[in-house]
This record gives C-alpha cells, sequence and structure tokens, in this order.
C-alpha cells in the first residue's frame, strides 16, 4: 500500500472508531516520551525539548574557535588546481593514528569527456596527519596511467567516508556515500566500498536515491545506521530551493524512502536583507527583491550523546548570476535534532565566524560531513572561500583572478565538549526547570562555568513541582563535569526510574549540559 493510501485508510478508521464512540488505536510501537527518558546521557540546550520554563535565564549561542593557525590546508599542489573544498569527510583512525582526509580540487584537463560531468574538474584528493593541524598529501593517486603521481583518487563529489572496524569482509572496510555523474553513470547518490580508503569500487550500481549534487552522511554509531542528507529540490514559498531530505539505512543496502528533513522557513527568508548586507562588499550582482531568498547548500552532522547537532550551509540568495545559477554568500549555522526528521533551529547566526571583510572564508563556509571529538574538544573542520557563489571566477577561468585573488581553503574550528549553547544565569538565582524526566545513573553531572562570586545549585522535583529533599550543594568554577552533590550520597541513585524535574538555581553561571552517570 502506498503511503498517500495507507494515510487515508488510516484517518478513516479513525474516523469509523470516533463515530462509534471509541478512541483511535495508538500507533503501533508508540511510547509515550513522557517522563522523557535521558539514561545517562548527557543533555545538550540546542533545542528546547527538556525544558518546561525559565526565570530570568537566557539562551547563547557559543561560536567555534578558529584555529590560529587557518588556513591549514591550501592549494599548493599542481594535482589540486587553484582552490580546495572539504566536499567529504574527515576522520580519526585509530588503527593508522592518522588523521584522514577526503576533499576536492579543481585542476583544468585532469578529466577526460568520459570523466567530466557536472562535477568539472573537481576530483576527490587525499590527505593525512598526524595531529590534524598539519597536513601531508601523500602520493596515492589511483587514477589511470599519467596520473599516479599525485593525491588525486576519482571523480566523485562529497566523499562521506566512514572506516567500518567491524566490516568482516576487508575489501568493505571503507564505505563511502558520494555525488557521481558523468558520461558513464546518472547523476545520483551512490555507495562505495574500499580496503584502504584509497582503492575504491562501486557498492550498487543504483543510487540510494534521487536527488541533485549535494549529499552528506556519516554513520551513527547510537542509533547503529546510516544517516543521509540529500539535497532535493523543492517548492518552498514560491521558489524551488535546495532543501534536504533524509534517508537512512542499518545495512548500507537497502535505503529507507526519503523524508523532508531540513529546509528554509520564514524566519530563514525574513532574515536574508540581514545576511546579504553583512556581505555586500564581496557581492557581484545588485539585489534582486523578487529573487531574494534563503536556501541550503549542504548540512555537517555531530552526533552528540542525546541528540545530533547539525551544521547547515546556509545560502542567502540576493539575485540571479549572470551564469544560469544564483549570487550569494554562505554561513554556516546550528541546527539540533533527536529523530533525523524534525530539527530544531532556535538561532540563525553563524556559529562558526566569518571573520572580517577579505578575509580567507568572508564569502563562503562550508563543512565537513560530521565533527568529531578529540578528547575534551569537538573538531570540525571547514572549508572557506573569499568569493561568493556567483561570482565570475567559478564559472571561467580566464581574467577571473584564479589563485592571484580568489581562492579557497580548509580550516579548523572547535568547541569545548558539549559548549554550543548555554542557559546563562546571570542575575541572581535565575531559573531553570525540565520537563518530568527519568535515568538510569547513580550520580548527576553538569558542564558550567561559575563566574567568581556566582554559583549553581539544583533542586528535585516530582512531576507535580513538589520538592523531593534539600537543595544541593553549590557548585563553583569551570568544569565540564561539575558533579552535584547532596547531604545524602545516595539521593540521586535512589530515584532512578522514578519521574523528577530539575529545576537549576542560577547565579552568575554558564551552564551548558547536565547527565545523571
Amino acid at each position: 500500500m502506498r503511503r498517500r493510501t495507507f494515510a487515508k485508510a488510516l484517518a478513516l478508521a479513525s474516523q469509523v472508531q470516533a463515530a462509534r464512540g471509541q478512541a483511535p488505536a495508538p500507533a503501533a510501537g508508540y511510547r509515550s516520551a513522557s517522563p522523557y527518558d535521558v539514561g545517562t546521557s548527557a543533555q545538550l540546550f540546542v533545542d528546547r525539548v527538556l525544558v518546561r520554563e525559565t526565570r530570568g535565564a537566557a539562551f547563547t549561542l557559543h561560536q567555534a574557535e578558529r584555529h590560529p593557525l587557518n588556513p591549514l590546508m591550501k592549494a599548493d599542489q599542481p594535482w589540486e588546481g587553484w582552490r580546495l573544498e572539504l566536499f567529504g569527510s574527515v576522520i580519526w583512525d585509530p588503527d593508522d593514528q592518522l588523521y584522514k582526509m577526503w576533499y576536492i580540487g579543481e585542476p583544468v584537463g585532469v578529466f577526460g569527456p568520459a570523466e567530466r560531468g557536472a562535477s568539472g574538474d573537481n576530483p576527490t584528493c587525499y590527505a593525512t596527519s598526524k595531529d590534524g593541524i598539519h597536513w601531508e598529501k601523500p602520493l596515492v593517486g589511483t587514477l589511470p596511467a599519467g596520473f599516479r603521481h599525485n593525491a588525486i583518487l576519482f571523480a566523485t563529489h562529497l566523499a562521506s567516508v566512514h572506516k567500518d572496524r567491524s566490516e568482516s569482509d576487508p575489501q568493505k572496510r571503507y564505505k563511502m556515500v558520494c555525488w557521481i555523474n558523468n558520461k558513464k553513470m546518472p547523476g545520483g547518490y551512490y555507495t562505495m566500498v574500499s580496503p584502504d580508503g584509497l582503492q575504491w569500487q562501486l557498492y550498487r550500481d543504483k543510487p540510494i536515491c534521487r536527488g541533485g549534487d549535494v549529499v552528506t552522511a556519516y554513520y551513527d554509531e547510537r542509533h547503529r545506521m546510516w544517516v543521509a542528507l540529500a539535497k532535493i529540490g523543492t517548492v518552498i514559498r514560491g521558489h524551488n530551493r535546495r532543501v534536504f531530505w533524509v534517508t537512512t539505512s542499518t545495512d548500507f543496502d537497502h535505503w529507507t524512502e526519503p523524508e523532508l528533513a531540513i529546509y528554509p522557513d520564514l524566519i530563514d527568508d525574513a532574515g536574508s536583507l540581514g545576511r546579504i548586507e553583512e556581505s555586500r562588499a564581496v557581492l557581484d550582482v545588485p539585489d534582486d527583491p523578487a529573487v531574494m531568498r534563503t536556501e541550503f547548500y549542504g548540512v555537517g552532522f555531530y552526533p552528540a550523546e542525546s541528540c545530533t547537532l547539525g551544521f547547515p550551509w546556509v545560502f542567502t540568495i540576493n539575485a540571479n548570476a549572470r551564469y544560469g545559477n544564483q549570487e550569494g554568500p554562505f554561513e554556516v549555522q546550528l541546527a539540533s535534532t533527536r529523530d533525523f526528521r524534525h530539527w530544531a533551529r532556535p538561532f540563525r547566526t553563524p556559529c562558526i565566524s566569518r571573520g572580517k571583510p577579505g578575509d580567507w572564508e568572508w564569502g563562503i563556509q562550508q563543512t565537513a560531513a560530521q565533527a568529531f571529538r578529540v578528547g575534551d574538544d569537538i573538531r570540525l573542520y571547514y572549508c572557506g572561500a573569499n568569493y561568493t557563489h556567483g561570482t565570475p571566477v567559478l564559472y571561467r577561468q580566464q581574467g577571473t583572478g584564479r589563485k592571484t585573488k580568489y581562492t579557497s581553503s580548509i580550516g579548523l574550528a572547535t568547541w569545548k565538549l558539549d559548549r554550543f549553547v548555554s542557559v546563562d544565569g546571570l542575575t541572581k538565582d535565575a531559573q531553570l526547570t525540565t520537563v518530568p524526566v527519568v535515568h538510569t545513573g547513580r550520580r548527576l553531572e553538569v558542564n558550567a562555568r561559575v563566574l567568581p562570586g556566582g554559583s549553581l545549585v539544583v533542586e528535585l522535583l516530582d512531576a507535580g513541582s513538589r520538592p523531593i529533599g534539600k537543595l544541593s550543594r553549590p557548585v563553583k568554577g569551570d568544569s565540564l563535569r561539575h558533579q552535584i552533590r547532596w547531604d545524602d550520597e545516595n539521593f540521586t541513585a535512589s530515584l532512578r526510574g522514578k519521574p523528577v524535574m530539575l529545576r537549576f538555581h542560577l547565579s552568575g553561571a554558564e551552564f551548558y549540559t547536565f547527565a545523571f552517570r
């Protein structure tokens, strides 16, 4: 039965039950989300799922720290051409003790007609690093004869790579989702496998879903499945826009029918002119009010403990460009989801600063497919360009300033563990109260920075907002893992499995996460 037919049948059944005085049957497998099961996972405040109310508290987005050596990688090899883009992945390989990067360059004349498709001369390249800061570009190219002595691997775009250490077949140790479009294969999102991350072969000869030219994917360890966000043009408020649909797979073979997941809303469109004005000096064509809008060009992932963060590449269109495309800048924002289909985006400002006019990343920012944790830091590699989407440098070689005036490079942005959004209580006794939750931990930890003279105190309530026991002892100072203590050392453990609400009393404090450990 098709989805639309099933939905109609379900609605009709509900109407029949209602006419008979019967309540509709619950969906198969349904379980109430209340009390919310937080288990032992750190709960972030990028979304407001667990927030019942606040008093005198504010939510603050914290931008990443850009590495002082940025950009870490520039187009400095013959096979890279005039620019680099991180249309791919960066991973840490514990077996080889190396960081590994799959990215693209733009040399001219690398591919013949059979290989060249919509991606033009944008081959995927490979780099490694011992520390993730200083990168080498080994001569491991795998193109046909004539291209051996370089680092070019193949003619694909957006190589989202995962090293599957549990894979029993060594020929499939590395897995990839990517975009391919050439004379031999119709454009689409394909899967590939490799024994070493260098020698790749097509895994299935059919795309995983329909779509355009941008896809990002990663393997989610917590949910034990692949998650891919695919660009599928969709009409939103009168324009066919770049938006992203989610498809998932538990076996890398069978992928779900894509569902619309992350797309620009009226808030995005209303903010378009403000973002355009910030980039006015680098824009190439005047504004066109009939065209001005917001779209998403791609999305990076970060799998936090209790949710998945997204890094949408927000493309603000000010007008049509001269080359049949649109003009406008990109910035990276922050999003959050708990089911990959519904995304919260309470902040509509950059989570990575674009620097000052003329900086290397002033016009465009795009991220790797996935951010990852290194110790107590979160690393997100990204690329930046000092031009915008419709400028001549992207569409013709001669007289446009390729590599002399304009280029694109790769850098690094970091956050301290889970410090993306804080709940700030800078006045006396600001409060945040959660919805009812259940936990399976023995102690309570908070990630917080308490200013000198300030404090953070926790109060536990039952589901009816009635206090349970006494207030905690106050915590002070700056720690990713403050342990909350009560006079009764077994107090937290005694409430395992019981619905409780947490009330955080904040005075001069930035509070990021809580977790029952």
